[in-house]
């Protein structure tokens, strides 16, 4: 569809089903993709487009378990990347994002570029690369993105990018043929080897497949994907992401020291990760392993042991419509987190506690209502809670009373994961 013809569907309504969907708000949608497409015929001209979107995630549950091949619960967000993408016929791939260069790419070069590493341009090669290896069909693309999901918020924006990336591809060249899982799959190798960061699945399997998104990871290179049909707006709460500010900079030992205790641990017990140790011999050397290990790699992998079981009773509460019980299990994955795995702040920063304050604050508003817990990795940024719509507003501006304006986000559990969106009649 030519840009003049999507402008004028997109104004009259043709969209709005693909924009409910989303985000469940059809008027603010029109605006940001009329604007992209406007952006889009600056950028190269008139041409025969396609619209696209992939969402950003959140974590429900397995917090620090996915690295132990343990079970996640994760959700995709109706925050988004979004793409106005045509086909062109000179085998490039131009990709302009708002805010940054324009990332051009020839598709005959398609090896790693070691000085890419760390950039989005060494994703969108890396997505053409194995989504051809794979045996699927690549060519040449135009494309406008902006993108809505907060960076440093724990919505994993780079994920969401590599998704887009996939689901383009499928979709102007492959017909929709590559599975939400095989993109998944194909977004994290991108992100492993051409972008040169050790990540897990998790993400990428979220924003790719989405809505409420069980996973277990025994099997890495085969997680088993279950996704969970529950519809969050229905039970009148809303999810809310508590940006805390602090600085990520120098977590990074932090965030291995969990990895390297919980190993250390599952090494001891002749195993190579926590998933596959035996629960009651763990227990019943308790004090033995006291000898050769710290007291905070005991208490992490009771956190992994009691969390990784914890994902399976989530799953069944929605699965089963218990809400109420959902939301138990939300705050006592959070309270395991807070004392056990202990990743609500760095012991290198002491004085800085910005999410246990969230916590707390958070806690004491609730009284019993809703749910909380720390969001994504933890040590600084950003706290999660399910909060009734009816003291929604009261929460966001206790909240941001006291971290200031903009620091929560109100979101939805959206139903879809990448998406191609269609004109309807």
């Amino acid at each position: 569809m030519f840009l003049n013809e999507l402008r004028l569907a997109i104004k009259s309504g043709g969209y709005d089903k693909d924009f409910e969907i989303l985000y469940r708000n059809a008027n603010d949608a029109r605006f940001r993709y009329l604007k992209a497409t406007d952006e889009f015929e600056k950028l190269y001209g008139d041409a025969d487009v396609n619209l696209f979107s992939a969402p950003g995630r959140t974590e429900v549950g397995g917090n620090h378990t996915d690295h132990q091949h343990g079970r996640v619960l994760a959700g995709s967000v109706n925050l988004d990347v979004i793409a106005v993408a045509a086909k062109n016929n000179d085998n490039i791939v131009r990709i302009k994002s708002e805010g940054y260069d324009m990332d051009v790419i020839d598709l005959n070069q398609l090896d790693v570029v070691k000085s890419e590493e760390g950039k989005a341009i060494s994703l969108i090669r890396g997505m053409c690369a194995f989504v051809k290896e794979l045996g699927f069909e690549i060519g040449g693309f135009n494309a406008y993105t902006t993108s809505n999901v907060l960076k440093g918020s724990g919505l994993s924006s780079s994920a969401a990018f590599e998704v887009l990336i996939g689901v383009i591809l499928n979709h102007l060249f492959n017909n929709g043929e590559i599975s939400a899982v095989e993109i998944a799959k194909l977004a994290q190798k991108a992100e492993n080897v051409y972008f040169g960061k050790p990540c897990g699945l998790m993400d990428q399997m979220a924003s790719s497949v989405g809505g409420f998104t069980a996973i277990d990871f025994a099997d890495p290179k085969n997680p088993v994907i279950e996704k969970i049909e529950f519809d969050l707006a229905s039970q009148n709460h809303s999810l809310c992401i508590v940006n805390t500010g602090g600085n990520h900079a120098d977590l990074t030992d932090d965030y291995a020291k969990i990895t390297e205790e919980m190993h250390s641990v599952a090494n001891a017990l002749g195993e190579e990760y926590l998933r596959d140790i035996n629960e009651k011999e763990f227990f019943s050397k308790l004090s033995s392993l006291r000898q050769d290990f710290s007291d905070r790699a005991l208490l992490r992998t009771m956190h992994f042991i009691s969390e990784n079981a914890l994902v399976v009773e989530q799953k069944k509460a929605l699965q089963e419509n218990r809400f109420e019980d959902f939301l138990s299990m939300i705050s006592k994955s959070g309270n395991s987190s807070f004392k056990y795995l202990q990743n609500v702040y760095s012991s290198k920063s002491p004085y800085e506690q910005g999410i246990s304050l969230a916590l707390a604050v958070t806690e004491r508003f609730l009284n019993s209502k809703g749910a909380h817990r720390v969001h994504g990795g933890g040590f600084a940024g950003t706290i999660q809670a399910f909060v009734p719509n009816d003291i929604l507003e009261d929460y966001k501006n206790t909240i941001e009373s006291v971290f200031g304006e903009g620091s929560c986000y109100v979101l939805n559990i959206r139903p879809v994961g990448g998406y191609a969106l269609t004109l309807k009649g």
